[in-house]
């Protein structure tokens, strides 16, 4: 296998993922963090202050110039949900040095500055400097108040939040305007020194490197070594440990100037065996996972009661989302069409085409996995939150071995447990 991982110290572990599909390589640090409303605000904006400046690249039009020079690299950095985890996502991507014109420590040079700006920011008078504080919170506030402009991403996060209310996962990942107005710099500058010795860190290396080599350069590092050993604040969210009981629908209607209606519905999954995951990946792939589910299928094709229909899967917390995109008149026959969809599949009325051509979508994505180094890195920090470690081969096996039996009792176990409607 080419992932391998390692605990540099508690709570700070190195993953390195030796591939030679690409001519980049991908470094990457995230940090960890159970999501809470008093800090998720925090967060986001931390996030986006660290990248404005380290102590020895004092600007982002440093930073810049300094990318330049190596090659044209490229630095991203942003905050996700991972079950009840918030965490801080920092990339760097440059050219592997095998393709360097003359040799160079590319490698060390792409790993002491990734380190540097999540470990070593510039700071003034012993805090983050008030500009780049202030610059970010306006840029935050813009990115809050925008997310009602996208009316399909608004009305999953309104679901999120209605079937999550008052659960950490119900929460927006960029925070609130009320909370972000009264953080100083000061308040954010000793959340992130409590942070960074509380958080579960873990650092990503992919690519063709030397893997004792950048074992050495992380361990050498300065800012690395001053990292204390730590019992990680992060929360395991996997299949088997998010369990709900079973309640009455939430049916919440929203009303907006639109001129399409949508529609979301978030279902649970009250079932937490080992193995889970996999029958809910192909229960789901029949269910909306392509064009020939059933909610495509049925609700779009032949009845056409939506523009779009689909299904997915958020294995953190063993629940599927069908979002539709339907006229505002048509609202009671889509929902009871989707249910009936939802009442086959549970009565076994799916053929074995059906079952073979879910599986093969779901393969062909797990292909896709080792195709996009990001997408590689993200899938075995899946695994390294969710606390169960599947290689992509155990994965694409384990989909295969799905049985339609299984695909029925799974479905049997699931209930609706928000409908949310966004109309004008």
């Amino acid at each position: 296998m080419n992932y391998q991982k390692e605990e540099m110290k508690q709570g700070v572990t190195l993953h390195q993922i030796d591939t030679k599909n690409y001519k980049t390589n991908l470094y990457a640090v995230f940090l960890a963090t159970p999501l809470k409303r008093e800090n998720i605000t925090k967060d986001a904006l931390l996030a986006a202050v660290l990248r404005r400046g380290t102590k020895t690249l004092q600007s982002q039009e440093q930073i810049s110039q300094k990318l330049e020079m190596m090659y044209g690299a490229s630095f991203d950095c942003g905050v996700e949900k991972t079950g009840d985890n918030h965490v801080m996502k920092f990339y760097l991507e440059t050219l592997s040095e095998e393709f360097l014109p003359k040799p160079e420590k590319l490698v060390q040079e792409s790993i002491q500055i990734l380190i540097d700006l999540v470990f070593n920011p510039y700071t003034e008078e012993n805090y983050f400097k008030e500009e780049y504080v202030e610059g970010e919170k306006k840029n935050l506030k813009q990115i809050i108040e925008s997310k009602i402009d996208n009316k399909n991403k608004y009305a999953y996060d309104r679901c999120i939040e209605e079937m999550f209310k008052n659960k950490p996962y119900g929460l927006y990942k960029y925070g609130y305007i009320e909370d972000l107005e009264k953080i100083t710099k000061e308040e954010l500058y000793e959340y992130y020194q409590n942070l960074i010795q509380n958080c579960k860190i873990d650092i990503f290396c992919s690519g063709t490197m030397q893997s004792q080599e950048v074992k050495k350069y992380i361990e050498q590092n300065e800012n690395i070594q001053k990292l204390n050993e730590r019992k990680p604040k992060y929360v395991v969210n996997n299949e088997s440990t998010e369990k709900v009981e079973p309640q009455p629908t939430n049916i919440v209607n929203e009303s907006m100037q639109i001129t399409q209606g949508k529609l979301v519905m978030g279902l649970n999954i009250n079932e937490t065996v080992e193995n889970t995951r996999f029958i809910a990946s192909v229960y789901n792939a029949i269910l909306g996972g392509g064009a020939n589910s059933k909610l495509f299928q049925n609700v779009r094709e032949k009845q056409s009661l939506a523009y779009t229909a689909n299904s997915g899967y958020i294995r953190a917390k063993n629940s599927i989302f069908i979002r539709c995109g339907i006229e505002i008149q048509n609202y009671d026959k889509a929902v009871q069409t989707i249910k009936q969809q939802l009442k086959d599949i549970k009565n076994g009325n799916f053929s074995q085409e059906d079952l073979n051509n879910s599986k093969e979508l779901i393969l062909a994505s797990i292909e896709a996995i080792t195709e996009e180094q990001d997408t590689e890195i993200t899938y075995y920090y899946g695994q390294e939150l969710a606390d169960q470690f599947v290689s992509i081969e155990e994965y694409a096996n384990k989909i295969r071995q799905v049985s339609k039996e299984q695909v029925i009792n799974l479905a049997k176990t699931i209930s609706v447990n928000t409908i949310y409607f966004l109309k004008d």
